[in-house]
This record gives C-alpha cells, sequence and structure tokens, in this order.
C-alpha cells in the first residue's frame, strides 16, 4: 500500500530564521570562530536582505559559502556542541502554522519528512525535536571527526527533487495525495510533484514561477502568517514591484 508524505522545508517554512545563519552566530559568539569572517564578508550581504534591498536567495548562497570556508578544519564535537545550543535556544522560534500541520500529519499517520539546505547535523537535531519521520540536510563531510570543507548540497531545487525520487522507491509515496511545504524558489520542484503543495510566506521570485506555472497555480495554497494571525491567499493576487 502506497504510504502519503509531507515534505517540509525547515529555513522560513518552520523555523522563523536559518539554522545555519544562527548556528554561525554562535560560533562567533563562542569565539571559535573569528568575527571578522562575518563583519567584512556577510554583514552587508545580510543587512541588504534585512532591509529588504537584496534576495534572500542570493544573499543565502554567500552566506553558503563564507559558512562553509569558516568550519572547514572544525571538529565534528564542537559543530555539535554549538548546535545543541542552537536547538536548545532557538527551536521553539517556529511559525505557529507549520508547527501544528506537522502535528496534524503525524496524527493522520503520513510521514513527515524534513528536507533543508541547512547542514545535516542541524537539521537532524530540528527533526529530532518535531518528531519528523526523517530528516535530510546538505551533507557536511566528517573524516577522522574534521569537517573537510566539502559540502553535497541540499539547498537548490534539483537536489531536493532527486531526494524525493529516492524517498519514492524507498517508502512506496504516493505524490498525488502527498503534501509539500516551502517559501523560496528552491522549493518549486517539490511543490510542483505533490498534489496538496503550500507555499508559506512564499519569496517573490517562487510567488513568481507558480502564478507562471498553470499547473501549480491551481492546485497550490499560499499561507502568509504574520504576528498572531494567519491568512490563506490565492496564488493569482497581484506582485507589487515595490
Amino acid at each position: 500500500m502506497k504510504k502519503i508524505a509531507a515534505f517540509f522545508d525547515i529555513d522560513g517554512t518552520l523555523f522563523r530564521d536559518s539554522l545555519m545563519t544562527d548556528h554561525f552566530k554562535k560560533l562567533i559568539k563562542y569565539e571559535i570562530v573569528d568575527e571578522k569572517i562575518w563583519v567584512n564578508d556577510i554583514k552587508h550581504l545580510y543587512k541588504a536582505w534585512d532591509n529588504r534591498f537584496e534576495i534572500y536567495d542570493n544573499y543565502l548562497f554567500e552566506l553558503s559559502n563564507c559558512y562553509m570556508k569558516a568550519i572547514t578544519g572544525l571538529d565534528k564535537n564542537t559543530l555539535d556542541f554549538v548546535a545543541n545550543q542552537v536547538i536548545k535556544l532557538k527551536s521553539d522560534r517556529v511559525y505557529k502554522y507549520t508547527r501544528n500541520v506537522i502535528e496534524e500529519h503525524k496524527k493522520n499517520g503520513h510521514l513527515v519528512f524534513f528536507i533543508s539546505g541547512s547542514p545535516d547535523f542541524l537539521v537532524e537535531k530540528m527533526g529530532a525535536k518535531y518528531g519528523a519521520f526523517k530528516s535530510i540536510g546538505s551533507t557536511y563531510e566528517i573524516k577522522n571527526n574534521i569537517f573537510t570543507g566539502n559540502v553535497t548540497p541540499m539547498w537548490d531545487s534539483d537536489s531536493k527533487n532527486n531526494m524525493i525520487d529516492k524517498l519514492i522507491k524507498i517508502f512506496n509515496i504516493d505524490l498525488e495525495n502527498s503534501y509539500a511545504y516551502g517559501d523560496t524558489n528552491g522549493d518549486f520542484r517539490m511543490l510542483s510533484r505533490v498534489g496538496r503543495p503550500v507555499a508559506i510566506n512564499p519569496s517573490k521570485e517562487l510567488l513568481t514561477n507558480i502564478k507562471s506555472s498553470k499547473k501549480l497555480k491551481e492546485k497550490i495554497s499560499i499561507i502568509i502568517e504574520r504576528k498572531d494571525v494567519i491568512y490563506k491567499l490565492k496564488p493569482d493576487l497581484d506582485i507589487l514591484n515595490v
């Protein structure tokens, strides 16, 4: 018998920030990583995105590269210690809608998958907290207990799509009756493949691509959560170029 799955992105879909960003900041706070790396290479991009002058995906790509270089050579025990602190202090900072819908899927016996571009050692801990059936992040290669600097990404649309292909075969998933939740263009193909896609606080790029895809536009739900109010919108709303 085929199984129903629910595929969740984490950053911006469940978690109201970026696990990788919080991990990076904690490494700096504990003086494991030099603060100059953030100040010289990332801070201006972060401010540009935070002030809405930069596209989030561009900021995230540069952040990923800088983060990868900063932690190369660090030992797994250190990375895990700081990851545990991030989960302990920040993991409740999630969207109410997503937290509740995860619980509904679990109650209904659906297979809950977390598929995220954040590092695997963070994604696995977040998955454990929220009871995901399986959690998959970008693979940060560890050899002799040291991060080598090699990463197998899971933040792009193709990587997530390929992973879903594997999960379908392993767990005999019925895509037509399955769900997917995402917020950026890296989630576009994942959303397109399932019968019940949901875009949560979608980026402008994702929303533009949804509107240009007749098939996806007809079946997707768009959820906006602001303060303590959750809105469900139609995908044909105008995108304002402001």
